[in-house]
């Protein structure tokens, strides 16, 4: 199968937005835009139907909407409609597998929400092999504005406690994609030992900071081989990671985070950065997975 970036549909103005961003980011990357609809009810196809009788009319109607649209906002898009008789969670799986990556509409605050088949719950998000998009409607920006358009900068949060490759191949691509700058944003917590009854001992937060930044630098070599053409802005800070990745997100067109593979099948935990990427991030959020 070519590459595709897969949307799941509901109908919901969360679903829609996501198609939207889709069909952009598919434009980007040159791949084709799959529209999916899952449906456990649908009904065989009959070979002759009228729109009065066919159990499936308002679900074909929904994909036929979304791809009109698709293709007039990318006139040489590929897209193609898709309706499965699955569970939701099941199908999108299934589609992910087969998928550069897939996109779902959020509510964002409370959980990973959408009304596709009910809820898309945190398992899609944690168990998905492909990177997760998550998009908010029109509207749900921190002022009630619609939040920024695809142009904005991307920002990546990284630990560095661990492999990030599969981060920032994702990360490097999408802002070269874009012609965006690239934010690389990290934070690390003051310990115990430098907290003074002033404040903090700085002549450990400035070794903490430079220790940090030959890090990053070193992760960074590579990737700034490979994209000359991104600009790269570093980002480095005293203070959680979560915290620092939401608070550089601010503004932006695409927040990116990761989250490791589970060590139990049934296990749903992400880590506190995507955490709180997906709860409070105001811009897409790119969960991504890696080992």
């Amino acid at each position: 199968m070519e590459p595709v970036v897969t949307v799941g549909l509901d109908g919901s103005p969360e679903s829609l937005a996501a198609a939207r961003w889709a069909a952009d980011e598919a434009a980007k990357r040159r791949l084709t835009l799959r529209l999916l609809h899952a449906w456990p009810l649908l009904s065989p196809e009959p070979a002759h139907a009228t729109s009065a009788v066919d159990q499936n009319y308002w679900a074909k109607r929904l994909v036929h909407t979304a791809r009109a649209e698709a293709q007039a906002r990318h006139p040489g898009l590929t897209v193609v409609g898709s309706l499965v008789a699955d569970d939701a969670h099941a199908a999108l799986l299934k589609a992910a597998s087969e998928s550069e990556m897939t996109v779902l509409g959020s509510h964002g605050m409370g959980g990973v929400e959408s009304y596709f088949m009910g809820e898309v719950s945190m398992p899609v998000v944690a168990h998905a092999p492909c990177p997760v998009v998550l998009v908010r409607g029109a509207g749900k920006g921190r002022h009630g504005g619609v939040d920024p358009g695809p142009g904005g900068r991307v920002v990546v949060a990284v630990k560095l406690n661990g492999s990030c490759e599969g981060l920032l191949d994702f990360a490097f691509h999408s802002a070269a994609a874009r012609e965006v700058p690239l934010v690389v944003a990290h934070g690390r917590s003051v310990p115990l030992h430098a907290r003074v009854p002033w404040g903090v001992d700085h002549q450990v937060t400035e070794e903490m900071t430079k220790d940090a930044q030959h890090e990053l630098d070193r992760v960074l070599e590579p990737w700034r081989g490979k994209y000359p053409q991104v600009e790269v802005v570093e980002s480095i800070r005293l203070a959680s990671a979560a915290k620092v990745g939401v608070q550089a997100s601010e503004g932006a067109g695409l927040l990116i985070v990761g989250r490791r593979a589970p060590r139990h099948s049934g296990a749903t935990h992400l880590g506190p950065v995507a955490h709180a990427a997906i709860h409070h991030g105001r811009c897409p959020i790119a969960v991504v997975p890696h080992d």
